[in-house]
């Protein structure tokens, strides 16, 4: 992940190398540019025909980095559904977009932010749920936050 360019801490940083890219005429580094960081090549290509001014935003710079992340660590079942809100709190505030970006912060470490909270909310689950689970243990706990509270945590992790 971020083996040739680095991890960049915006998409500025990203604009700028590719600027400079394109001002040298490295066509296929500025393509290379897109890949590692989950942008579109096609959009790369149309940065360098100048039909697009910038190769990213700051939105589709979080998104690419997302979907770099997801990629490597292949998430599993309510971890997939929490990377779904954070591409829902990408698209509804340009700030969470840009910390999204920056370095340090990844999507393990949020994944970690709402486990931890999970861990620390759980609540004993209902005797008549769990009998009618068909569990057999004595105590059963669940602590998945809510919708609305993933999106706080996720805000808090990736802006604070």
């Amino acid at each position: 992940m971020f083996d040739v360019f680095g991890e960049f801490n915006s998409y500025e940083e990203i604009n700028e190398t590719a600027k400079g890219l394109l001002n040298e005429g490295d066509i296929e580094s500025l393509k290379n540019l897109a890949k590692e960081n989950g942008l579109d090549v096609e959009d790369a290509k149309d940065y360098a025909d100048g039909i697009i001014d910038t190769l990213c935003t700051a939105i589709s710079a979080a998104y690419g980095k997302l979907s770099i992340e997801t990629a490597a660590f292949k998430p599993y079942e309510i971890e997939n559904d929490w990377i779904d809100y954070i591409k829902l709190r990408i698209s509804e505030s340009e700030d969470v977009a840009k910390a999204v970006r920056k370095k340090g912060k990844s999507i393990k470490g949020c994944i970690g932010a709402l486990l931890k909270w999970s861990y620390a909310n759980a609540k004993s689950v209902d005797k008549d749920i769990v009998k009618a689970s068909g569990i057999s243990a004595g105590t059963v706990k669940l602590g998945i936050p809510s919708m609305q509270r993933s999106k706080q945590i996720i805000t808090e992790y990736y802006t604070k």
